[in-house]
């Protein structure tokens, strides 16, 4: 049960992180800074995931025992609290994204020079990224709240802020499909110097 709770929003948040690292990789913008360069936004953030994922898990199997509840809910709410630092970090970095004329989508089927394809991706993985944001959240409090809290007790609670962002997260991803907003792989062979151009016009 608790395996099913931690995947899907690991999973969407994945797929956010390779959506800005594709821009980034497309835009082919010398960046001396480390945190904006693809391979580092991949794997840095999915190796965050990871560490969070674990904690979590651990400590939910953790609290399956009466000897060791309290220690597992303590390590549920050090895992929740790390994915919601590193979600934060994510979110300025798609902001510095967006905000730099540099970045752009090359050539996408929704636009010549990839300008708007760009404003939907990053506003989809923006809104998307706020979802799972709020479920951390919710569930950073319900463990701080403890077991037989109010906010563990009230159903209700779960299904709004739990189970419906994760929902909506994944409609959201159906409604705006990012794939018709990249270029085909035939597109992203522009050369150095159109991307100049396209970069300097905007």
């Amino acid at each position: 049960m608790n395996l099913c709770l931690l995947l899907p929003p690991n999973a969407l948040a994945l797929f956010n992180y390779k959506v800005l690292a594709e821009i980034a990789r497309q835009s082919n913008v010398a960046n001396s800074r480390v945190y904006l360069r693809p391979k580092f936004i991949v794997w840095f953030f999915f190796a965050s995931d990871v560490f969070s994922f674990l904690l979590q898990s651990t400590g939910a199997s953790m609290t399956a025992n009466d000897d060791t509840v309290t220690q597992g809910r303590w390590i549920c709410i050090g895992g929740l609290a790390i994915q919601l630092v590193f979600l934060t970090s994510f979110v300025i970095l798609v902001t510095l994204v967006l905000r730099d004329p540099r970045y752009i989508v090359l050539e996408g089927d929704k636009d010549g020079i990839g300008k708007g394809s760009k404003k939907h991706i990053l506003w989809t993985v923006h809104a998307t990224t706020a979802l799972i944001y709020i479920r951390s959240v919710y569930r950073l409090i319900e463990f701080i709240d403890g077991y037989g809290g109010k906010i563990y007790s009230a159903e209700w609670a779960f299904y709004v802020f739990d189970c419906v962002m994760i929902l909506l997260a994944f409609i959201v991803y159906i409604v705006v499909f990012l794939g018709r907003y990249f270029p085909r792989k035939q597109a992203s062979s522009l050369s150095f110097y159109e991307l100049d151009n396209h970069t300097n016009n905007m």
